[in-house]
C-alpha cells in the first residue's frame, strides 16, 4: 500500500493525468459491450478516452504501461441509488444532505454534494467512478435496501404539509463522478424526481388509493402550472396542492424530460405504477421492486428499468411477500434492463458487487451480473453513451482488479475515471499503516501549526 500511494503522490506531482496514455496490458478485459470477454488483451487509455481494447493491440510509445498481471479489467461500477457525497456518516443528522425536509419534489440534492468526502475514495475502493445521489424522505422512504448500518430510517413519509402536500415526492435526484481532486463532482443534476408509493406512499397519504390520487392530482396541477405562470403569479389560478417550487420540479416530469425514480415493491403497486405511467405520459425507473418477477412481462413490455436489491428474499413485510433470490435472473430474463443494488449507504457500497456475484449463482449469466453494476446502471441513466462499457471512443471510466470482481477478496488495483488515474489512499488504509509500522509507543497524533 505505502508503494501505491507513493506511486499515487508521484502521479499528482507530475501535472493533469488525463493528458496521459495508459495501456494496461497482460488482462482478461471483460468489456461489457460488444467485443464480450477478452482473455488476454491490452486497453490504451488516452485522453480521458478509450483510444483502443483487444487482443492484438499493443502499447503506444510513450504510453504509460500498468502490468495487470493476468487481473481483470472492467468498466468502472456506477452506485445507481445511493447516498455518497450527501452523507458522511448516517448516524448523524447533521452530515445527512440527501433528505427532503420541508420540501417536496422541489428539494433539489445537488446543492449538498461534498466533493471532500471521505466515503468517496472507499467508493473507489469498491470499483466506483460514478453515483445517483437520491433523496430520502424526511422520516423515512427510501429504506428498502439490506443495509446493516442501522441508521437508515425505514417508517413511512413524512406527513402532510397539507392534503396536496402529503411528502410523497422526496426530491430531484443527481448523477456525480467520484474523480480525485475535482472541486465540481456534478454531471448532471435534477436526473429524476423521487416518489415512494407502496406501503411508504400509503402512510404518507392513509392509503395506497389516496396516495395515487393524490400524485395523478400533482401532475395535473404541473401541467396546468406550467400552461399559464404568468396567471400563476399574478394568484389568477385555482390552488394548487404543492408549493410553485415543486410544481416547477415536475413540470419536465409531466412533459417525459424527466424520469420519475418510484419507490415500490408489491406487484400489484408496480402494475399501478405502470398504468399511470402509460396514461400521464411519465417515464418511470422502479426502485425496490422485490415482488418484480410475478410482473416481469409487464414491465419488460413498458421498457422500464428496475434497481434491484438481489438480497432481498425475505417477507419482511407485507408488500415483499412474494420476494425471492432469483427475482434479478427472472426479470432479466423477460427482457427487463435490471440494475443491482446492495445498500444506498455510503460505507456499505461494495455490497453491490457481491450482491452481483449472489445473483449469478442464482440465475443471472456472469456477463448479466457484470452488466447489472455497469452498463444496465448507465442504460437506465442514459449515460450508456459516455460510459459503462469498454469500447473504442468511450469515456475511459476503467478499473483494475486483482481478480473476479464479484468475489469477495478482489479489490481493485487501478482506477481511472475520464482517463485520471486515480490515488489509491483512503483514511483507513493511512490509519493502518501509521501504527502497523510502529514497534512501540503511539506516533503523535499531530503537529499544531
Amino acid at each position: 500500500m505505502r508503494t501505491l500511494l507513493l506511486a499515487s503522490a508521484a502521479l499528482l506531482i507530475a501535472g493533469p493525468a488525463a493528458a496521459q496514455t495508459f495501456a494496461i496490458t497482460n488482462a482478461r478485459i471483460e468489456t461489457v459491450g460488444p467485443a464480450g470477454t477478452i482473455p488476454n488483451g491490452t486497453i490504451v487509455i488516452r485522453d480521458g478516452k478509450i483510444a483502443a481494447v483487444g487482443a492484438g493491440v499493443q502499447a503506444p510509445a510513450g504510453a504509460t504501461v500498468i502490468d495487470a498481471k493476468g487481473g481483470v479489467v472492467t468498466p468502472g461500477f456506477i452506485a445507481v441509488s445511493s447516498n455518497l457525497t450527501v452523507s458522511e456518516v448516517s448516524a448523524v443528522q447533521e452530515t445527512r444532505d440527501d433528505r427532503s425536509g420541508k420540501l417536496s419534489a422541489g428539494f433539489d440534492i445537488q446543492y449538498g454534494v461534498n466533493p471532500n468526502s471521505t466515503m468517496i475514495p472507499w467508493a473507489r475502493q469498491a470499483g466506483l467512478t460514478r453515483a445517483v445521489a437520491t433523496p430520502v424522505l424526511s422520516r423515512g422512504g427510501g429504506g428498502h435496501h439490506h443495509d446493516d448500518s442501522g441508521a437508515e430510517e425505514t417508517a413511512g413519509g413524512g406527513g402532510g404539509a397539507g392534503d396536496g402536500d402529503p411528502h410523497l415526492f422526496a426530491g430531484q435526484a443527481a448523477v456525480v463522478s467520484l474523480a480525485s481532486g475535482q472541486t465540481d463532482l456534478l454531471v448532471r443534476a435534477k436526473a429524476a424526481v423521487v416518489l415512494d408509493m407502496g406501503e411508504a406512499g400509503a402512510q404518507a397519504a392513509g392509503s395506497r388509493g389516496a396516495a395515487m390520487v393524490l400524485v395523478r392530482s400533482a401532475f395535473e396541477d404541473a401541467r396546468a402550472y406550467a400552461r399559464n405562470k404568468a396567471a400563476y403569479d399574478r394568484g389568477e389560478t385555482r390552488e394548487f396542492g404543492l408549493s410553485r417550487i415543486d410544481l416547477e420540479a415536475l413540470v419536465p416530469v409531466v412533459q417525459g424530460r424527466t424520469p420519475l425514480l418510484v419507490r415500490v415493491s408489491r406487484a400489484a403497486d408496480i402494475l399501478q405504477i405502470l398504468k399511470m405511467a402509460k396514461e400521464e405520459g411519465v417515464s418511470v425507473i422502479l426502485e425496490g421492486v422485490e415482488e418484480g418477477w410475478l410482473v416481469a412481462p409487464q414491465i419488460a413490455a413498458a421498457r422500464v428499468g428496475v434497481i434491484v436489491d438481489a438480497q432481498r428474499d425475505l417477507p419482511s413485510s407485507f408488500e415483499t411477500l412474494a420476494s425471492r433470490l432469483d427475482n434479478a435472473a427472472r426479470l432479466q430474463a423477460a427482457g427487463v434492463t435490471v440494475a443491482l443494488i446492495g445498500s444506498r449507504d455510503q460505507n456499505n457500497l461494495r455490497q453491490a458487487r457481491f450482491n452481483a456475484g449472489m445473483a449469478v449463482s442464482y440465475g443471472l449469466t456472469y456477463q448479466q451480473g457484470l452488466a447489472s453494476l455497469t452498463l444496465n446502471p448507465a442504460k437506465i441513466w442514459k449515460m450508456d453513451a459516455q460510459v459503462g462499457s469498454l469500447e473504442v471512443g468511450k469515456t475511459a471510466d476503467v478499473v483494475v482488479w486483482t481478480g473476479d470482481p464479484l468475489e469477495l477478496s478482489t479489490w481493485p488495483t487501478d482506477v481511472f475515471i475520464a482517463g485520471q488515474r486515480q490515488p489509491a489512499d483512503v483514511r483507513a488504509f493511512e490509519l493502518r499503516d501509521r501504527y502497523a509500522a510502529q514497534p512501540g509507543a503511539y506516533p503523535q497524533a499531530y503537529t499544531k501549526p
